[in-house]
């Protein structure tokens, strides 16, 4: 077990920039599990690295991939709470693309019961995020209402979802009749078509809310601040429409706003961890209860990461994009 295959990226660019390749299985440090991998998730932040604005961190592995399941084949030292042969989804700092990764063993989580394994690879990223922007050690009111830009996609699905399991009133924008017939029946108290409808206005008409978590950016950030009530939280998690606006920061202050955003890779190994262990008490359990499932629109061959980026830059999927070894 000397090298494997992975996808690697020759230059930043084009979906086209992937290609097959092969590499040293990884070495593991202390804390760390080899993981053989299952299937591996895709996800915005690997189509921003593959165009060269998202770096991988310092040590971290310069192969894309962000999450994935699979079976843990070796332990590092210092290891405790994993065996050989255990399967587990994790967070990983790069390298899911491939056949083998080495991951922190306080980052991974078991499968959650009744998921599959090869869909469990879809669930470490967005679940990390969501949780840790939205609920992981934040005073969430009761019943909110919780706004979530882009509903159908990764990050919408299980903002959606968690917030529904939760006993938030979620509402939710999307691009077509079918999404709003898809994010509905994950338990949106509303979906609203932003092609044909005013989101501010429907939002505003309910009272406001009092969570907006948005990956548009771009003119969404002013009517943000319009469709949020007093003490209002909205997080940013991506800027699909441009991250550079000029907005008039009065309402923020007259409402006691809190905009704020984050990138997940960047935070520490031991945030990571502590979310990891919240997610295992608090929300796997959900799954078991019927309350959260998996959603995996297309698995494809390790060797079709090509299309499987071009799927995602599309934006016409709904749920996750799965690479599978």
């Amino acid at each position: 077990m000397q090298d494997m295959r992975v996808i690697h990226m020759q230059k930043p660019g084009t979906p086209d920039v992937l290609v097959q390749a092969q590499r040293p299985v990884p070495r593991l440090a202390a804390g760390e599990v080899l993981i053989r991998i299952i299937a591996a998730g895709v996800n915005g932040p690997d189509l921003v690295q593959r165009r060269g604005h998202y770096p991988p961190p310092k040590g971290a592995s310069d192969l894309l991939g962000l999450e994935v399941s699979g079976e843990i084949v070796s332990l590092g030292e210092d290891v405790t709470g994993w065996d050989k042969g255990d399967l587990v989804c994790a967070l990983t700092n790069g390298g899911g693309y491939g056949e083998y990764v080495a991951v922190r063993a306080d980052h991974c989580l078991p499968i959650p019961e009744g998921v599959d394994p090869v869909d469990a690879a879809g669930l470490p990223e967005t679940y990390f995020t969501v949780w840790s922007n939205v609920f992981h050690g934040h005073d969430v009111p009761e019943a909110a209402n919780f706004l979530v830009h882009g509903g159908s996609g990764g990050i919408g699905t299980t903002a959606v979802q968690l917030g529904v399991a939760l006993g938030l009133n979620v509402f939710t924008t999307v691009d077509s009749p079918e999404a709003m017939e898809y994010v509905t029946g994950l338990g949106a108290y509303r979906a609203i078509d932003f092609t044909t409808e005013d989101f501010v206005t429907i939002c505003r008409g309910e009272g406001g809310m009092d969570i907006i978590l948005d990956i548009i950016g771009g003119e969404y950030i002013a009517r943000n601040i319009k469709t949020a009530r007093h003490d209002a939280r909205i997080i940013q998690l991506a800027f699909n429409l441009g991250s550079r606006v000029e907005i008039d920061l009065m309402p923020l202050m007259l409402k006691r706003l809190h905009l704020t955003g984050s990138t997940l890779r960047s935070r520490s190994d031991a945030f990571k961890a502590e979310v990891a262990a919240d997610l295992r008490t608090k929300v796997w359990p959900l799954f078991a209860q019927g309350k959260l499932r998996p959603v995996t629109h297309k698995v494809l061959p390790l060797e079709e990461a090509v299309l499987a980026h071009k799927l995602m830059e599309a934006a016409q999927h709904r749920g996750k994009l799965l690479l599978k070894p």
